[in-house]
């Protein structure tokens, strides 16, 4: 692994940019950016009525009218229960918000009241040290945005985004051969651009590694091209390792020893993988509570999504002219 993937921070005060993710292949990943394609086809999958409350019948569908939106970036977070998906997510839209530019809900398509109270308590909480509630079950909560970056190159483009929240039990029941539950698996099978985020916890990652190979298969099944997609895993809850920002290597290493099979799917097709901490925690009355904010990780993760996406780095620093201009005080 190269030395310049080593994650920096921004703790001391160094203006070098941060760069923890890894990946597999340096020249498959950059086939992977110059050949990005939009997924393939489109079943849509209805729930069957039931008089049995836990029961999530699948079943194929006609197609996918009712996705509003379809040329919205999609991103998919994959992840068990407690995984740290809804942490992950959360950070990711405050670091956006916070960092680097402004992101507001799209007027075409407007988040529904349930979104935007999701959306208000991540905001709301975080500072507060609060963490995010578990997500509701057989359904997706979707957040539609648009994310206008502060840089002010013409290069570096104002993006949609469109975030998809579903409950780690969900995730599940794809396991041993098993099916997305409907409102999940239409955007799957969706003719829409998507990234995804896989993740896996620092305690648990050893437990799970069937799991993400399965649905890496799955995602496979569903006519994806691996080389051709933005996806990375991301080990959630770094900060039980003892170390808030480990090297290139140590990743490398931890993912290889306790996901030996994902690991060989990432090299395979030249995917990435990074580590994500918010920060120190401390139980209190049985719950954990943040003490101490971090937000490194989701500044990496935050860079990688939107380069993934517009093929541009949000640290982009300006063409010779715009520069000069900037230089001399024009806009």
């Amino acid at each position: 692994m190269s030395d310049d993937l080593k994650p920096l921070s921004f703790n001391d005060g160094s203006p070098e940019e941060l760069r923890p993710l890894s990946f597999g292949n340096d020249s498959l990943n950059t086939e992977k950016e110059e050949e990005l394609k939009p997924i393939s086809g489109f079943e849509k999958s209805y729930r069957a009525a039931s008089e049995v409350s836990d029961f999530v019948p699948i079943h194929g569908g006609v197609n996918g009218a009712d996705i509003k939106n379809k040329n919205s970036n999609y991103v998919f977070f994959f992840g068990t229960v407690q995984s740290g998906k809804s942490v992950i997510l959360s950070t990711l839209l405050y670091t956006l918000r916070t960092k680097f530019g402004v992101i507001r809900p799209q007027k075409s398509t407007p988040n529904s009241r349930e979104a935007m109270i999701l959306l208000s308590d991540f905001f709301e909480n975080i500072r507060k040290g609060i963490l995010p509630n578990r997500t509701v079950r057989d359904q997706v909560t979707r957040m539609d945005f648009v994310f206008e970056p502060n840089n002010k190159s013409k290069k570096v483009v104002p993006i949609n985004l469109t975030f998809l929240e579903s409950a780690g039990e969900n995730h599940n029941e794809i396991g041993r051969g098993g099916n997305y539950h409907g409102s999940i698996a239409q955007y799957l099978k969706a003719d829409i651009p998507i990234t995804f985020i896989l993740v896996t916890g620092y305690d648990s990652a050893h437990n799970e590694d069937t799991l993400l190979n399965e649905f890496l298969y799955l995602l496979e099944s569903e006519g994806k091209n691996l080389r051709n997609i933005n996806l990375v895993l991301v080990i959630s809850k770094w900060d039980k390792s003892g170390n808030q920002t480990p090297s290139s290597e140590d990743l490398d290493y931890f993912v290889k020893e306790r996901l030996p099979m994902t690991y060989q799917f990432l090299e395979t097709n030249g995917l990435a993988k990074t580590y994500y901490t918010i920060g120190q925690l401390e139980n209190a009355n049985g719950s954990d509570k943040i003490v101490s904010l971090n937000l490194d990780s989701a500044e990496i993760l935050s860079k990688w999504l939107y380069k993934s996406i517009s093929g541009v780095s949000l640290d982009y620093e300006g063409s010779i002219w715009e520069q000069l201009k900037w230089s001399l005080g024009s806009k």
